[in-house]
């Protein structure tokens, strides 16, 4: 059985990668891309792209041992993986963690 507290460690983590590629992902959407095709201005698509599919590809890296070391079901991680691709969906289960912590602190 793992400690609460590497729990808590490996959850904070997550929530972290997750926050970092979500923000990404929209600076992508809504700054970069307006950019490159109103401004004429590719590079922000080139910089802000590499730096979302780094983080992207953390993200999903990280959603197996996180999934592993937090019991996680199987819905719950092919949940954590879908939100990946959707604009706002990191935040989304980021609530869902930020109750997941909440409750680790209680016990």
């Amino acid at each position: 059985m793992k400690t609460i507290e590497e729990k808590t460690k490996w959850l904070k983590r997550f929530r972290l990668i997750s926050i970092l590629e979500g923000l990404s992902f929209l600076i992508l959407l809504f700054i970069a891309m307006p950019l490159k095709y109103m401004m004429d201005l590719p590079l922000a698509v080139t910089y802000v792209g590499w730096a979302h599919g780094l983080l992207f590809v953390v993200y999903i890296y990280a959603v197996f041992p996180t999934a592993h070391k937090l019991e996680w079901q199987f819905g719950k991680t092919f949940f954590a993986l879908v939100v990946s691709i959707l604009p706002f969906g990191p935040f989304i289960f980021d609530k869902n963690l930020t109750k997941e912590e909440k409750e680790m602190a209680k016990s």
